[in-house]
This record gives structure tokens, C-alpha cells and sequence, in this order.
């Protein structure tokens, strides 16, 4: 078989790759359709001596190089309709096969996420409708004062990946200004983006909103604590679609139930969702979404077009736009 769907979780690739899309693979890269798991391969060892390539999502396989030699010995590409790789992708570089990941397309409604959530943000809209909503309409009233809205507003985004850089793309189509904390970030693509760089502390402490879009590594866990949420300015929002470990949530809780003015915006949290009991559910300041920043309903069939559009690039030689390097899994999600 020259290209097959390998998933340890057998529902995610027909979630994922839409009757479209296979019909296109099944053309052009030779896909069989059917769902193969990491126990079919040890109970048939010799069934993909021929394969090529590999398409997936969500559940791909974990192989080490041993089992990608004795199982793929001709695997050219892996092509993964999800985001980050760092989970597998390793052992298949370290064997020169070329992995494709769909981060890019997984940006997408994150970044559009982020954008509806920053100019909610700056209208007053978490805080003011919850007053409304409860009968409290003159404190309500009041409260929209406070906010200034979104014209010449300060925006801080904390990580200029692929996300954090598409959020910024979208926030030049309104009059805000916008402030990056990335210590990767070239100074040259900083001015292409038209922010300012800044440390840290800088965008906690000038910025009505701040955008958490930081990679997931060990030097980004427990990185927001209490020093830059107090810091905050009054009637500020932290929004965080990166990953939960990334903040010291008690530090966050604490600060949030001392400042009844912040807002904190939380797709993710650390664990997802948090324990029984956790401080968050009973903050009314707090307001957690279940990870639907992300593809979700048929927006995942984006990431399945964009690796098919990827295999045909590569099978005709074209320059590919979204190859994972060893080197790119050191700082990116």
C-alpha cells in the first residue's frame, strides 16, 4: 500500500479527513482507507514494507526507530492533520523521514478566537454583561465607563509563533496598537509585524488585554505568576488559549479574587478541566471554555486539506510550506 491512515484512535481520521479530501488522497497518493493502530502492525509485520507514506491526526501512533525500520522501511513523509508533533515526530526525523503537520491550519480559528475575545475584551463585555444579565443594570452602566473600547487601545501578545503572529495579522484590520513579548522573535520580522517588542513585566503592566500564545516546553511551564497578573492594569482581560501549565493558576486565582475588575479568559487550564472544587469555578471573573479555541465541528477538516495539499506539493516537487525540522521541535508547540 503506497499511503494508509495510521491512528491509534480509529474514528479521528474519518472526523478529521473529509469524503472530499480521501477521494483526493485515494487518487493521488494511492490511501487506503482503512485505519491501521500500532498492535495491526505487530500482528502484521510485513503488511507495509511498501508504504510511503502515512496520514493522520489526533492519536498517531508513538513508534520507535527500531519499529519505524522493522514496520516502514520505504516511509518517506508523515503527513499530520493536527497541531503540535512533539509527541512522535522525533524517532521518524531521527530516520530522515519528512513529518507535515497542520499547525498552520489549526491557527486559524484559534487566532479568530483570540481576536473576537481582545475586542470583546476592550468593549467592557464579560464584566458588564454579567451585571446586566443579573439585574444590576446601574452598576453595569457604571462599570462600561471604565472600559475604553478598542480605538488607540494596547494589545499584548506573549509568544509570536504561528498563532501569536496570526492574531497580530488580524488585529492590523483595527486601530490598536500591539506589544509582543517573544524572545525569539528577530527584531526584523518584529518591524514586518509592525509591534513592539517588550519584556515581559512591560506587557503585563501597559496592556488592556494580554493574549497567552506561548510554545509548550519545560522552560514555559509555571512562566505567569502573580507578580505579572497583579501588575495588571485596571479593568484588564488575560486571555489564554496556550496551555494551562504555562500559568501558576493559584497565583492567578488569587489575584483575580483580590481584583473583582480583571477578567480572565481560560481555554485551557492545567488540569483540563480543572478539579472539583478548583478556585476558578467559583470566581465570577473567571470564564473557562472547554478548549473550543481550536479546530472543532468542520473546521478540522481544514488541517486535513492543508497535508493534502502538502502531499501533492511534495509529489511534484514543489516547495512545501509546513515541515517540522528537529530543530523547529525546540521552540515551537
Amino acid at each position: 500500500m503506497k499511503s494508509i491512515f495510521l491512528c491509534e484512535v480509529a474514528d479521528n481520521p474519518e472526523r478529521v479527513f473529509s469524503k472530499e479530501t480521501v477521494a483526493l488522497l485515494k487518487e493521488k497518493a494511492g490511501l487506503e482507507e482503512a485505519v491501521y493502530n500500532k498492535d495491526f502492525l505487530y500482528k502484521n509485520p510485513d503488511k507495509f514494507t511498501d508504504t510511503r507514506y502515512i496520514f493522520s491526526t489526533w492519536g498517531m501512533s508513538e513508534l520507535t526507530e527500531e519499529e519505524i525500520e522493522r514496520f516502514f522501511p520505504r516511509l518517506e513523509c508523515v503527513f499530520y492533520a493536527a497541531g503540535t508533533v512533539q509527541y512522535f515526530a522525533r524517532p521518524f526525523l531521527n530516520k530522515g523521514i519528512h513529518i507535515f503537520s497542520a499547525w498552520a491550519a489549526n491557527a486559524v480559528p484559534v487566532a479568530e478566537y483570540t481576536l473576537a475575545q481582545v475586542l470583546l475584551a476592550n468593549k467592557g463585555f464579560f464584566l458588564t454583561s454579567r451585571l446586566q444579565s443579573t439585574g444590576e443594570t446601574r452598576k453595569a452602566n457604571a462599570e462600561k465607563e471604565k472600559y475604553k473600547g478598542n480605538f488607540g487601545e494596547t494589545v499584548g501578545i506573549i509568544g509570536a509563533g504561528m498563532i501569536g503572529s496570526l492574531v497580530i495579522e488580524m488585529l492590523k484590520n483595527y486601530k490598536l496598537n500591539v506589544k509582543v513579548f517573544d524572545p525569539f522573535l528577530p527584531d526584523e520580522k518584529a518591524e514586518m509585524l509592525g509591534v513592539e517588542k517588550c519584556p515581559l513585566e512591560e506587557i503585563f503592566s501597559t496592556c488592556s488585554v494580554v493574549s497567552n500564545h506561548l510554545a509548550n516546553n519545560e522552560q514555559t511551564q509555571g512562566m505567569l505568576k502573580k507578580e505579572h497578573f497583579s501588575a495588571m492594569l485596571p479593568y484588564a482581560t488575560f486571555i489564554n488559549t496556550g496551555r494551562g501549565a504555562q500559568v501558576v493558576e493559584k497565583d492567578l486565582a488569587d489575584v483575580l479574587e483580590s481584583r473583582p475588575d480583571l477578567t480572565a479568559l481560560l481555554d485551557v487550564t492545567h488540569p483540563e478541566p480543572p478539579e472539583e472544587g478548583h478556585a476558578f469555578y467559583a470566581l465570577p471573573n473567571c470564564i473557562l471554555t472547554p478548549h473550543i479555541a481550536g479546530s472543532s465541528g468542520n473546521e478540522v477538516h481544514r488541517m486535513a486539506e492543508y497535508m493534502a495539499e502538502e502531499y501533492l506539493r511534495f509529489a511534484a516537487n514543489e516547495p512545501c510550506r509546513y515541515e517540522v525540522t528537529l530543530k523547529m521541535l525546540e521552540t515551537m508547540a
